[in-house]
């Protein structure tokens, strides 16, 4: 059984229809990528399996969201509050909006285990200092003490994978958590997320631009574009065979080794915004490959050897 199902979703704000039919599952301890170029969705996605549409005035306008044994969808916000921190986390792309800065960090993470798991203030500061020792913060027990503003961004990045951490959650849903950060950092903080995700069988949902994270981190990956799944598999099965052409313009456009200047790869024009999804396929524009179908028909999404793929091509080659 899927630890998260998300099933057909779609997200409505007023007339608008950013999201249409999105749909992907995640197993206990399992660690898919959700990918795509800003506008994807994907930052919308996590906002729906979080309950968080009503904050910029949006609601799922249609299928389903199952976690564990609740369907999230019917959820009062009263109960939704209860699964927040408690059994799903969430770790934002800028740590300071996660932090107060006129309070210790280690408060901050101590806060978490006292509200969702009954702690008291003794136990929850040695349950956070061990928390920080785990994710490799040094003298953690004075980092404990500090302000955020007197760490750096990658340490930062750590307190609030820390306050995710601390009440063993099933799913953390990491939204570009290294965005922020140096690509030195970045790499690291990956590492310690994904060892730790494993560790303790924590399922992952890590939302990110980058296919080569997706590479180093995720078992499976989602590929977005435009509100609308373009391809799913195991990140092995993508890498040797994407189906998508818009799956094989994100893999080549990440840098290798002894790649002469000019030579990576691009895609040209941006993602649509909502007000200009395209009729048909809405990657077509952009696609290379497109025929005249694809400009008017919504390719659906089939199965294509282990995973998913929704285009027009990858039907005609099959």
């Amino acid at each position: 059984m899927a630890l998260l199902s998300v099933s057909d979703i779609s997200v409505s704000i007023g007339r608008l229809t950013p999201l249409d039919r999105i749909a992907f599952s995640i197993d206990p301890g399992e660690i898919v990528g959700v990918v795509g170029e800003s506008g994807s969705g994907k930052s919308l996605t996590a906002m729906a399996v979080m309950g968080l549409l009503p904050l910029i005035g949006g609601k799922i306008s249609g299928g389903s969201v199952h976690f564990a044994e609740f369907e999230l969808t019917t959820l009062t916000e009263a109960r939704y509050r209860a699964l927040r921190g408690r059994r799903v986390a969430l770790i934002s792309q800028n740590p300071m909006t996660s932090l107060d800065p006129v309070r210790r960090v280690g408060e901050q993470i101590d806060q978490v285990s006292m509200m969702h798991l009954g702690l008291g203030k003794v136990e929850a500061r040695a349950r956070s200092v061990e928390m920080m020792q785990q994710l490799r913060i040094p003298e953690a027990k004075i980092v404990h003490g500090n302000y955020p503003h007197q760490l750096s961004g990658g340490m930062k990045q750590r307190i609030v994978i820390a306050m995710a951490l601390v009440a063993n959650p099933e799913l953390i849903i990491a939204d570009e958590p290294t965005t922020a950060l140096d690509v030195t950092i970045q790499a690291q903080i990956i590492q310690i997320m994904t060892e730790m995700a494993r560790a303790r069988n924590v399922a992952l949902m890590l939302i990110t631009h980058d296919m080569g994270v997706v590479a180093q981190a995720c078992d499976r990956v989602v590929v977005l574009y435009a509100g609308r799944v373009a391809e799913m598999n195991t990140v092995d099965a993508i890498f040797a065979d994407p189906k998508h052409p818009y799956t094989k313009s994100l893999i080549g456009c990440i840098p290798v080794e002894g790649l002469p200047p000019g030579g990576l790869k691009g895609i040209a024009g941006n993602v649509p915004g909502v007000l200009n999804y395209p009729k048909g396929c809405r990657f077509h524009p952009r696609c290379t490959r497109a025929i005249a179908r694809c400009g008017d028909e919504v390719p659906l999404l089939r199965a294509s050897g282990a995973g998913t793929v929704a285009c027009h091509l990858a039907e005609v080659s099959a």
